[in-house]
């Protein structure tokens, strides 16, 4: 296993819960799955705020930021039964990612937590 990139992400979980007001921001940004966790939460603006800051530390991660066709919406934050979380790649986001790692198989970490007013991800990218 070699390491690939590593990206960490802080967000303000009050400055989400704002732009939680807006129904293009969560539809832009989270996909079905996402959008019914986080609605499901007692307290959503953090489960959104952990997901944000995941999307944007993988993309530290891979190098690209979100740009050159990778897509929030596409970037997809799960839980498995135990809470560990996860990330899963769809659409044009997975066909850039195997581009620019030539097809190789990935391993994605990710790790998760808040502390209010902060939320923050690591993700650690291995082929």
């Amino acid at each position: 296993m070699r390491i690939y990139g590593i990206g960490t992400d802080v967000v303000n979980i009050n400055r989400i819960n704002k732009s939680l007001k807006s129904k293009n921001f969560i539809n832009r940004l989270f996909n079905k799955d996402e959008i019914k966790k986080c609605n499901g939460q007692l307290n959503k603006a953090n489960c959104y705020a952990k997901r944000f800051a995941a999307k944007e530390a993988f993309s530290k991660a891979i190098g690209t930021g979100i740009s050159r066709g990778i897509n929030f919406d596409e970037i997809i934050v799960y839980n498995i039964k135990s809470g560990k979380p996860g990330i899963k790649l769809l659409g044009n986001t997975k066909k850039i990612v195997n581009k620019i790692l030539n097809k190789k198989k990935i391993n994605i970490f990710l790790s998760l937590s808040d502390d209010k007013p902060f939320a923050v991800a690591t993700v650690v990218i291995s082929i």
